[in-house]
């Protein structure tokens, strides 16, 4: 609930109060008023051609609390039994009224990006933190998932938990203008967008806005090695890196059937973590989100009893029990090269007696594109990958194993050719499509506490 006065809210989004309502304060925001069931505040978003405050009266009538929508649009609604705010940017309404419960909360925020990682270690951070904490549902983590994210936190929230998305430059430094973060998670820099930026040095400077936009006195969490992020860490305060030779860092593990025992060097002594995956990526997204907590103000014991609640958000690694004792590693939500050969390096150390990667294009990788994914081709056969099934015309650029031509004959080829007990990776970036891949798999049932 949004326990925010109506003029408050008015006064925050630079709005106009045009119809008083009924009810004290609206349940959340939204945008689709198909998702509206009662005591939300919808927004009609603009942008092109699309002009959602069409849909504002519908809203009404499936019992939003009220809309903010553009003035044209309020005046139709001038006689509804319902709060309308009029304003002519309803997104900057939204995201302005974000950042206004953010301050009325008074919560730790954890801002969270990366090339590659950033939705597992906000899953892990959000599972390790004590007291009530409110983090970022799936996807949820562009202009308007960020704010929508913050308007779903519940009064009391004491943390959250946010991912922060970049395609372009400015985005992230637009998110934290919303956000406000106490603490900042970079965990890493890769060749991702470098078709929309040019360059990894352009993609690190847009990641290092996060930098520019946490609150005086914050703390920024990256990785020991920060390679082209590294110029723009020099002279920062409050800086804390993870990983090896990190201020948090591994200094023993042992993996034992499903979890990964883990003694970790803190700064605030040595703390030993037990967490239900097995994958050594994975081990890396710990130490961060454990990294993140300490600077969020937690004990390391507070974090590892939490250790074992830790899931991962949809079509990120999910585990599945096939047929014949097989396994599937649905992993399609996203790809690049540095999460393709992380994906690929957990594949080759299960002893399965068959192993099959599953391949779908990477998208936006600028010019070097071809050369990205022939390095992943070879990467696959030195790992001992004993066959690779690439799907679409673009992964023909693996230059390895068979090419088909949609998601629907992979899994055919999976189906009949996967041996007793064999293991299958399927991953891809989501234009791909590959989700359909495991959709037509035959899966038996989740296996729990697995995913990447």
């Amino acid at each position: 609930m949004i326990e925010l006065a109506a003029e408050r809210m008015a006064s925050a989004m630079g709005a106009d109060l045009i119809q008083r309502g009924s009810g004290g304060f609206p349940e959340r925001a939204e945008i689709d008023s198909r998702q509206v069931t009662g005591g939300e505040l919808f927004f009609g978003l603009t942008g092109g051609s699309d002009d959602g405050g069409q849909f504002a009266a519908g809203a009404i009538e499936s019992g939003a609390w009220g809309v903010v929508v553009e003035p044209g649009r309020a005046e139709e609604l001038a006689d509804a039994d319902a709060w309308v705010f009029a304003t002519e940017d309803p997104l900057g309404a939204l995201q302005m009224l974000a950042r206004a419960w953010r301050r009325e909360l008074g919560a730790t925020v954890i801002g969270i990006t990366g090339s590659v990682g950033k939705t597992s270690v906000k899953d892990i951070t959000r599972a390790i933190l004590p007291g009530s904490v409110h983090a970022s549902a799936e996807n949820f983590n562009t202009e308007i998932g960020l704010p929508l994210t913050i308007l779903s936190a519940p009064a009391g929230t004491e943390i959250l938990v946010l991912e922060m998305a970049m395609r372009g430059a400015g985005q992230i430094a637009e998110l934290t203008t919303i956000a406000e973060p106490d603490v900042g998670v970079i965990t890493n820099v890769g060749p991702v967008h470098v078709e929309l930026l040019g360059s990894i040095e352009a993609v690190a400077a847009a990641k290092a806005e996060l930098i520019a936009g946490l609150k005086s006195g914050g703390i920024l969490v990256v990785p020991a090695q920060a390679g082209h992020l590294e110029p723009h860490l020099e002279s920062l305060p409050g800086l804390v890196r993870f990983g090896p030779e990190g201020d948090v860092r591994s200094l023993s593990s042992q993996v034992s059937n499903s979890h990964t025992m883990v003694r970790v060097s803190t700064g605030l002594g040595r703390q030993e973590f037990i967490f239900p995956f097995t994958e050594s990526h994975n081990l890396e997204n710990a130490l961060a989100a454990i990294a993140a907590g300490i600077a969020a103000g937690a004990s390391p014991s507070e974090l590892a009893v939490r250790a074992n609640r830790v899931s991962f958000s949809k079509l990120r690694g999910e585990h599945h029990e096939l047929e014949g004792g097989g396994l599937l590693i649905n992993d399609c939500y996203n790809a690049n090269p540095l999460s393709m050969r992380a994906a690929i390096d957990y594949l080759a150390s299960l002893e399965r007696p068959d192993r099959v990667a599953v391949l779908g294009h990477m998208a936006e990788l600028g010019p070097d594109e071809a050369q990205f994914h022939a390095e992943i081709g070879e990467y696959a056969t030195e790992a001992g990958i004993e066959h690779v099934v690439t799907v679409g015309p673009e992964a023909k650029a693996y230059g390895i194993g068979d090419n088909v031509d949609s998601p629907a004959e992979a899994a055919a080829w999976v189906n009949e050719n996967l041996a007793p007990g064999g293991a299958v990776l399927v991953k891809g970036s989501r234009s791909a499509g590959l989700e359909a891949v495991s959709e037509d798999l035959h899966v038996l049932d989740d296996i729990e506490g697995q995913a990447a």
